[in-house]
């Protein structure tokens, strides 16, 4: 398996790190957060991510994508990672988009090129309880006249809160069921919760809502495989925005040990801090590795790709936090103050960790 970059993903990866940098800095996420926005991420941005093309990154080119693939959206999300940037790009670029590919070609020919014009907000209803369960689903979907009525209730459905239809996995007498329902159907009720990374997460009560077959993507009884290749496309995206916020946070510290004097010497001159700076570089590089590898495995085999991106969530969601705690304990008292970033990456790396399987999850996975 090679893990090397194209020329075209080199280009990708240069045009993401100035995009993100100059339109969706942290300064852009403190602001949302300080003005406690209705949206939770920036429409303009979400607009300029789709003149550049970044919105359809999976999406086939007679749908109006650039079908890039899967290292492609990796590495717009290590971009993103490395400036906190806000964007439905996880919930429908890549969840949704994954998801209506394999649905079908109406829905596909329906749906996606609205989101590559960034018209639409598509959002993916899977966990119900605290912690990640994709193989425990209770939400029911239940034979009515010619279709279904779906009761029960969702959690941690990303950019829920806003999305104009939402994929939901669903229990049938055949089996597990992905249906798509819009964001305002009747018996539909939503909560928005803003998380602790000041991101946006709703939770949602589906009161016999009902929907027709042609809501139902794929077959019926037939969506664990579907919703499986869904999941993993979020695992691997998400790993890679934790390596961009681990690299961003390693290279903050690196910068302030350079400059913060104690006792008359530059802090970095100390060699205990050194060896700490040194170690965490080295789980940084191999973390990253684990990511291409997943990011590589999804575009040759979705099917096949489940253990490469278990190895890289969990190897992400230790290291990530590994960099944020070592990023605030370096900073001194000033790393725990608001005034600096690092609590920011710290928060929104501990929610990435816990989204779709945290590292225990899928340890236990790859021991299965």
């Amino acid at each position: 398996m090679a893990l090397l970059l194209t020329d075209d993903e080199k280009m990708l990866q240069e045009s993401a790190e100035g995009f993100f940098a100059d339109k969706a800095p942290v300064s852009q996420l403190r602001a949302l957060r300080d003005e406690r926005d209705a949206t939770g991420f920036s429409k303009a941005l979400w607009a300029n991510m789709a003149e550049m093309g970044f919105t359809g990154v999976l999406v086939p080119e007679d749908q109006d994508g650039v079908d890039m693939g899967f290292m492609a959206a990796g590495l717009i999300a290590e971009q993103m990672g490395r400036n906190l940037s806000a964007s439905p790009f996880l919930s429908t670029s890549v969840l949704a988009v994954t998801a209506l590919k394999q649905a079908g070609a109406e829905h596909a020919a329906k749906l996606l090129p609205q989101i590559v014009n960034g018209k639409i907000l598509i959002a993916l209803a899977v966990d119900e309880a605290g912690k990640h369960d994709p193989d425990n689903i209770a939400l029911t979907a239940r034979p009515s006249g010619n279709g279904f009525k779906l009761s029960g209730k969702k959690s941690m459905v990303v950019d829920g809160h806003k999305a104009d239809q939402i994929i939901v996995a669903a229990r049938t007498d055949e089996g597990l069921t992905l249906f798509i329902v819009p964001g305002d159907a009747g018996g539909l009720e939503t909560e928005r919760t803003i998380m602790v990374d000041s991101r946006n997460a709703a939770r949602m009560v589906f009161d016999d809502v009902e929907v027709t077959g042609e809501q139902v993507l794929g077959d019926v009884g037939k969506g664990a495989d579907m919703l499986n290749t869904v999941l993993n496309a979020g695992r691997a995206v998400l790993a890679a925005e934790m390596l961009g916020a681990s690299a961003q946070v390693f290279e903050l510290t690196n910068e302030y040990l350079k400059e913060r004097k104690q006792f008359g010497r530059i802090i970095g001159e100390f060699q205990a801090l050194q060896h700490r700076l040194a170690h965490l570089y080295c789980e940084i590089e191999l973390a990253r590795t684990s990511v291409l590898a997943a990011l590589t495995a999804l575009d040759n085999n979705p099917k096949s790709a489940g253990p490469f991106v278990s190895m890289a969530k969990a190897k992400l969601g230790s290291v990530a936090k590994l960099a944020a705690l070592e990023s605030v304990q370096l900073h001194g008292g000033m790393g725990m103050t608001d005034e600096l970033d690092i609590g920011l990456y710290l928060k929104r790396i501990r929610v990435a960790q816990e989204l779709f399987g945290d590292s225990d999850y899928h340890i236990a996975k790859l021991n299965k």
